[in-house]
């Protein structure tokens, strides 16, 4: 059975969801656009169907390499407390070369989507009790970071010396 309705945040904007994530087994529905478990995905994929990353997922380089042709890739977070999808997350960007969606589904709450979008997530099915306007803030929780990320390279420090040395220059 298809997983209820929830809110999806996708580029820092709220949007209608034309995927539909499935539990592993689950029929599914003609001409929908379906999230699978990977299994399922490696098995037949396609431009209608996307894989479902669970969070104990071994992310090898074959798989990686395979990831590569997904539409999207969903990471799914059992409980908050997993921090697995974030490792994930930032090695499907910055290791495998990953430019689509990534999609952050299960236990997601509005004080950790800062940190995954740093991370590389770029898209968050929210948990149904979460507040829509409070996530979309919650994106900008703060306005600089000191550690690179995949939104920002560099950290602060050397940022901040870079823009020393070109006031030193025109000085």
């Amino acid at each position: 059975m298809p997983e209820q309705q929830r809110t999806l945040i996708a580029d820092r904007r709220v949007q209608d969801d034309d995927w539909v994530l499935l539990e592993e087994g689950a029929e599914r529905p003609a001409e929908a656009r379906v999230i699978v478990p990977v299994a399922e995905w490696l098995d037949a994929p396609g431009e209608n169907a996307a894989p479902l990353l669970a969070s104990d997922t071994e992310l090898t380089p074959e798989l990686a390499g395979q990831l590569l042709e997904a539409p999207l890739i969903a990471i799914d977070f059992p409980k908050f407390t997993d921090g697995r999808g974030y490792s994930m997350a930032r090695l499907l960007r910055e290791r495998y070369g990953y430019t689509g969606q990534i999609r952050a589904v299960g236990d997601v709450l509005i004080d950790q989507l800062f940190y995954m979008s740093r991370c590389g997530f770029n898209a968050f099915l929210l948990r149904e009790d979460q507040i829509v306007e409070d996530a979309l803030n919650a994106l900008d929780t703060f306005s600089l970071s000191y550690q690179p990320g995949t939104d920002t390279e560099e950290p602060l420090f050397r940022r901040r010396m870079r823009e020393a040395r070109r006031e030193q220059a025109v000085a």
